[in-house]
């Protein structure tokens, strides 16, 4: 599943995360993968260059969550208000809530994998 999304179209990003875990993913995993996607999204508007695209696919007992943005005003960037937290927060959190986290940034912007492994046959 891709999807391009905005400030505008995050819920949508949401719902699409939701709808990928349904059969894939109990429901408290579930909940951490539409938790993480919707961080990485988030992020990506706020400091990405609003907007990006979500890469969801499942191979080999893994589902794989990327985000990609175009990176135009940087992480530290991004003109506007501050955040009220300290920043790094939401990337923590979604290291928490999956498996495996990786974030690849250049000048083209950034993209970020979450991972998480897919229950065994469930009882």
């Amino acid at each position: 599943m891709e999807l391009e999304f905005n400030e505008a179209t995050l819920s949508g990003v949401r719902a699409a995360a939701a709808r990928m875990t349904e059969t894939t993913m109990p429901g408290d995993r579930a909940i951490d993968v539409v938790l993480a996607v919707h961080e990485l999204a988030a992020n990506a508007v706020r400091h990405g260059g609003g907007s990006g695209r979500l890469r969801m696919h499942v191979t080999a007992g893994s589902m794989y969550c990327e985000v990609h943005d175009a990176g135009r005003s940087g992480v530290n960037g991004h003109p506007g208000a501050p955040w009220p937290v300290q920043p790094g927060h939401g990337l923590w959190l979604v290291k928490r809530a999956c498996d495996e986290l990786t974030v690849v940034s250049g000048p083209g912007g950034s993209r970020v994998t979450a991972t998480f492994a897919l229950p065994g046959p469930l009882s």
